[in-house]
């Protein structure tokens, strides 16, 4: 099968060589979750790497507030605008669209955007879904629960986010591991369940001591977590694409695997990230011993 297809717009990426599948769905992640397949999901923040990503067959695509650091250039996620997030989506969403693309799209609502007022987290939360995206991802726990709530009962899905929270990394001391020792164990687990009993669908688990992540999966009958730093135990799992394909302007955490690596192309490597997700070699626990 070709590796490309000719478009008016140009030579993009050929549809995957796996079985045609339907638009990844809500539904279709709930039941991938509760029959233990392995949910696998990249950022992606243009037209093009999402369109390969797709036919990689990634389920998600997450168009992070990452892109601050690693299209930007910034320090943190902190200074990335709503505007940006729209922007970017809807960049995503065009290239997926073009290839006839099946992965579900989740946007970042970015720092200062949904903080003020549940109002204003759903007036952004509308701006990323009318820019394409299928579900909006919020940072923290405690006070986020009910505008958790408030989405989800408005018709808007929602992917919750703990542990190293990167927004508030300032208030946290630094990129650090979090979950540590007793007291905070049991908050990420008080938060995990109030997130879910909230609406939340998805949880995305950041650098929590695997043991702990693993826990928290077990404990959510509802919603679907996805690791990053947090070992095999979670439902699924995300890494930024330039780290895992060697090409970031840092160190790469210890928990990141180079795919690019004997890969001879980006899909390539994006498939050997989606095979080795659901095949359980990656990530390494070993890694994770916190």
């Amino acid at each position: 099968m070709s590796e490309t297809t000719n478009t008016p717009y140009g030579t993009l990426p050929a549809a995957s060589p796996l079985p045609p599948r339907k638009p990844v769905s809500l539904p279709r992640l709930q039941e991938m979750r509760e029959r233990g397949e392995k949910i696998t999901m990249l950022t992606a923040y243009d037209a093009t790497f999402a369109a390969v990503a797709d036919a990689a067959g990634l389920e998600c695509i997450l168009v992070g507030d990452s892109l601050g650091m690693v299209c930007q250039g910034l320090a943190s996620t902190v200074g990335v605008t709503l505007e940006t997030m729209c922007y970017h989506t809807e960049s995503v969403v065009r290239g997926l669209r073009r290839v006839q693309g099946t992965a579900w799209v989740i946007g970042d609502l970015p720092f200062g955007s949904y903080q003020e007022s549940r109002e204003q987290a759903l007036r952004s939360a509308t701006a990323l879904m009318q820019a394409g995206a299928h579900m909006v991802k919020l940072e923290g726990g405690g006070w986020t629960t009910e505008t958790v709530r408030f989405l989800v009962e408005r018709g808007i899905p929602v992917c919750a986010h703990l542990g190293l929270t990167p927004q508030t990394v300032h208030a946290l001391g630094g990129y650090r591991v979090q979950g540590r020792g007793d007291l905070a164990a049991e908050q990420l687990r008080r938060e995990s369940l109030a997130l879910q009993d909230a609406g939340a669908a998805m949880l995305v688990l950041e650098m929590v001591p695997a043991a702990l992540a693993t826990e928290v999966t077990q404990s959510l009958a509802r919603c679907a977590t996805i690791g990053i730093g947090a070992g095999k135990g979670t439902a699924g799992q995300v890494l930024v694409m330039h780290d895992m394909l060697g090409i970031n302007l840092r160190k790469n955490p210890k928990f990141v695997r180079n795919f690019m690596q004997g890969q001879d192309s980006v899909r390539a490597a994006m498939a050997a990230y989606v095979a080795a997700v659901k095949d359980g070699s990656f990530p390494d626990d070993s890694l994770h011993a916190w």
